[in-house]
């Protein structure tokens, strides 16, 4: 029943939808699903709740086709994934080699590892878990937002295009052994991987949220609420009044969900039954036959042609919006610049739906022969890959050859020390190489370091070859193991041996001070490592004296950090607490890359991050302790910046680089060896 028709049948109380049909209303839906996308990514910096809807339009729409395939006893796979490789890959496959070229032109060389990757995951529909990968990664969770870091759910969703037939025909299979019929069997899977996908879901978001953020199984309940839409949307019976309450909650809800749920940290589990319900309920409310429903609306020209495109809208939203911000080193854009990343945006759908996704479709290609199609999709994947592992192998390589060692070009740290004169070139270039910057940070084997998920401790030692004369316990967190190329140096030059106890996020304390989406367990860990060390009786111990040496935050050593040294401090430990060194909002690396050598817009006045030391203020400090503070090697008398002595100082963000660590290493042996000395 069309709607003018609909609106004829006055005497008519209720309205039947049939399922065969084109539904206008969902392709409105579609529409304001990537148009919430889109608005929140660039203007409000929030994740709306739109693509879990796309996860139950496509359950609905992909499960209809198979129930009608189902009807005829035969599900035809080659033809079927063939139709979906045209409709998929060519726009995908566009933006992605797109955004290499792009991406080679306008990152900074420390981005084009986790480009080069993220992209081939992408091209693979594998982003989904690149990512959960990275959430696991303590250092990779530092990673910049890449370019195709959007493609985590398109990822999933052709994960889902792959598995959804052949659950169809085991459930085709099962109905003719069963003597139950496949729509049955069908209608009773999809009801047990909604249930055991959202309880996978809640328990999975409860534990490890950024792992369950990127899981495919936690997001089939999604696709399985759609699918049981399709078993029932037709069978709904409904008043007209009914539809119109029900598809004006389920829009508004949708458009409020992002606004009130911090989405992006608390979903999937059992808050993302909003965004689904929502989309669910205006499927469910679908054609009103009302002159105010929300189909009218909906169903306008400019929502279904929005919908067209919306694929391909949300393809590229995400890198236009990445590079913008890169290229105008800026951390948000304002009203204006995001319409003219919104502008850029739709303009390259609108060009990408009419010059690259619609010819395929029209064309022959997949119709005569089946498998043109897949030949199709692999012609159009290789470009990308090549591409891609070209870029890898180049990249690599000048990685692969650098090394470093100090030299008058490069003295790092050295350049702060006084009386200091620079022999090197005027013209030496800042070291190391972006590129090579992700890797250059304390290469630390995982057998050494604690997981986030447990409280068990894990220790490694380091020394030279002969027998140690003095045994030193280094603990703490990312910032102490930064120390770490300096720490291997002195233990070989000085028979010294240092022994680790190293867990990302976690100082040693009694409480908990990093906001994670995993619980790191860090007082647990601590007091199991109090009393290892305490057994183990070193010379001394080395580890955290302080923290949030950041612009807008105030520097502090906490109570938590005290109440250990005071346990040590009473088992005769001598103690020597590192103070932190700066951190910052991007890496300063690649904002002195994007700025040019010389530019000031990268330093951070030295008054903004370091006050007088806060343990300075601690009046009951243990007696055994004493405080090392290289606070002038990170920083002159009036700034901090990337770089001193032409070494790059960070290899992120916060974290300490190997190359600058190693030029700063007689600087820590003088501190390491006056302590020990009493």
């Amino acid at each position: 029943m069309t709607v003018a028709q609909s609106a004829r049948a006055d005497a008519t109380p209720t309205v039947r939808l049939p399922v065969a049909r084109f539904r206008p209303e969902i392709q409105g839906l579609r529409a304001v699903a990537v148009a919430l996308v889109v608005v929140y990514h660039v203007w409000l910096g929030r994740v709306s709740g739109g693509v879990d809807v796309f996860f139950v339009i496509s359950g609905f729409l992909v499960t209809g086709q198979l129930l009608r395939a189902t009807d005829k006893g035969r599900i035809a796979f080659v033809p079927l994934w063939g139709r979906m490789i045209k409709r998929l890959f060519p726009a995908a496959l566009t933006v992605l080699l797109a955004v290499l070229v792009a991406s080679y032109l306008l990152l900074p060389g420390n981005r084009w590892f986790q480009t080069i990757r993220e992209v081939v995951a992408a091209a693979l529909y594998l982003e989904n878990w690149q990512l959960a990968a990275d959430s696991a990664d303590y250092f990779a969770q530092h990673n910049s937002a890449s370019v195709v870091q959007h493609f985590w759910s398109l990822s999933i969703q052709g994960q889902f295009f792959v598995v959804w037939p052949l659950l169809a025909a085991a459930a085709l299979v099962l109905g003719r052994l069963t003597g139950r019929g496949a729509r049955q069997v069908l209608r009773w899977a999809l009801i047990a991987v909604l249930v055991e996908s959202l309880v996978f879901s809640v328990a999975l978001t409860m534990v490890d949220q950024p792992l369950a953020y990127f899981h495919s199984l936690t997001r089939a309940w999604e696709f399985a609420l759609g699918g049981l839409l399709a078993f029932v949307a037709d069978r709904i019976v409904l008043t007209r009044a009914s539809r119109v309450v029900l598809g004006w909650v389920g829009l508004v809800g949708l458009v409020a969900c992002g606004l009130v749920l911090q989405v992006g940290t608390v979903f999937p589990g059992y808050l993302a039954l909003w965004p689904t319900l929502c989309g669910a309920a205006v499927v469910v409310a679908g054609t009103s036959g009302s002159g105010i429903g929300v189909d009218r609306v909906l169903g306008t020209p400019a929502l279904k042609y929005l919908g067209d495109v919306s694929y391909s809208l949300y393809l590229w939203h995400w890198p236009v919006l990445v590079l913008f911000l890169v290229t105008t080193r800026q951390e948000a854009v304002d009203f204006a610049d995001g319409a003219l990343v919104i502008g850029v945006s739709v303009a390259l759908a609108v060009a990408t739906h009419h010059l690259v996704e619609q010819p395929v479709r029209r064309s022959a290609v997949g119709v005569a022969k089946p498998w043109g199609a897949y030949r199709f999709g692999l012609l159009l994947m290789v470009p990308v890959l090549v591409v891609a592992g070209t870029w890898q192998v180049v990249t690599q390589h000048r990685v692969d050859s650098y090394s470093f060692a100090p030299d008058p070009d490069h003295p790092g740290a050295l350049a702060h020390r006084p009386g200091f004169e620079y022999e090197g070139s005027p013209d030496a270039e800042v070291v190391p190489p972006l590129e090579a910057l992700r890797d250059d940070v304390a290469a630390v084997g995982p057998e050494c370091l604690n997981r986030g998920t447990n409280e068990d401790v894990s220790t490694c030692a380091y020394r030279g070859d002969g027998e140690p004369v003095k045994r030193i316990v280094v603990v703490g967190d990312s910032h102490m193991h930064s120390y770490l190329p300096a720490f291997e140096i002195i233990a070989e030059r000085r028979d010294w041996e240092f022994t680790t106890f190293f867990k990302g996020g976690c100082p040693l304390s009694t409480d908990s001070y990093v906001e994670s989406d995993e619980p790191l367990y860090c007082p647990g860990w601590s007091d199991a490592v109090v009393g290892r060390i305490i057994d183990l009786k070193p010379d001394l111990v080395i580890l955290n004296g302080s923290r949030n040496v950041r612009r807008g935050l105030t520097e502090e050593t906490p109570d938590g950090f005290v109440a250990q040294w005071r346990r040590l401090d009473a088992a005769g430990i001598p103690l020597l607490a590192f103070r932190d060194n700066p951190r910052f909002d991007v890496s300063p690396a690649e904002c002195l890359a994007i700025n040019g050598l010389g530019s000031d817009e990268c330093d951070v006045p030295r008054a903004e991050v370091y006050g007088p030391p806060p343990y300075e203020r601690i009046a009951d400090l243990p007696a055994g302790i004493r405080f090392a503070d290289f606070g002038d090697y990170f920083c002159d008398a009036s700034r901090c910046g990337p770089a001193v002595g032409n070494v790059y100082i960070y290899g992120d963000h916060n974290h300490l680089g190997r190359s600058y660590v190693i030029t700063l290493t007689p600087v820590v042996e003088d501190a390491v060896a006056t302590r020990l000395a009493g």
